[in-house]
């Protein structure tokens, strides 16, 4: 006997082939999305202006145009290095929430500076805040890797995963596009450059209010406050 199978719920034929795109109206993700996103362009705004600026507007002697991209690409990658293992703990211990706004408030204090910086063009100054917007992306890095998973369904994950890192990639893209255009513009690009990285660190930091929370992992954990004894620990 042949019989006949109704059609399934739309509900369930939506969670059985999940649209990673819908995840964008949804408060458990995005409003994490447009944080990490605004966070990726104001590094690459800030990066890619003052390496135009070091390069072709200042004379520096003791930085010669040569090195300048060089020294500042590493001086982001350093705290990577050195701190990642240490990020990974704090990440585990606090509410990724909690850290997310911690993070936030300190890209807004380091953006704050990097304008000072940038109105004097005060190259050691901007060199501090490149080194403090690599520890930024340093603290937030475990965190963005946390937060998916207590957030988001065993099938909405690879999606998940993949719009935060098409967002990564594009902010990027964008900033640096941004920051190129407005370090260029005659005499005013660097106090341009310096209000334009306060304000998308603000911005950010409004859209992360709206995050919800997201319980810590192991609350119990202590912290080793070594960065190189943890960093070989994981090793």
């Amino acid at each position: 006997m042949n019989t006949i199978t109704a059609p399934a719920p739309q509900g369930e034929a939506h969670a059985a082939h999940p649209n990673q795109f819908a995840l964008l109206k949804q408060r458990r993700f995005a409003p994490f999305f447009w944080t990490q996103f605004s966070g990726a362009a104001n590094d690459n705004l800030f990066k890619f202006a003052f390496t135009v600026m070091v390069t072709y507007q200042l004379q520096v002697q003791w930085l010669p145009p040569a090195l300048a991209g060089l020294v500042i690409g590493a001086l982001f990658i350093l705290p990577f290095l050195l701190f990642s293992a240490t990020s990974g703990q704090l990440a585990d211990k606090y509410d990724k929430r909690t850290l997310i706004l911690f993070v936030k408030r300190l890209e807004i204090f380091i953006m704050a500076l990097a304008a000072w910086g940038f109105f004097r063009a005060d190259v050691p100054t901007l060199l501090a805040c490149t080194f403090l917007m690599g520890l930024h992306s340093t603290l937030f890095g475990p965190v963005k890797f946390a937060y998916l998973p207590h957030h988001l369904g065993e099938r909405e994950l690879t999606g998940g995963n993949g719009m935060v890192e098409m967002g990564t990639f594009v902010a990027i893209l964008l900033g640096n596009v941004a920051g190129g255009l407005v370090i260029a513009v005659p005499e005013i690009g660097a106090h341009h450059v310096g209000f334009a990285c306060v304000g998308v660190a603000i911005l950010g930091r409004v859209v992360a209010h709206w995050i919800p929370a997201s319980p810590a992992t192991d609350p119990g954990l202590q912290i080793n406050w070594n960065p190189f004894t943890e960093t070989w620990r994981n090793l």
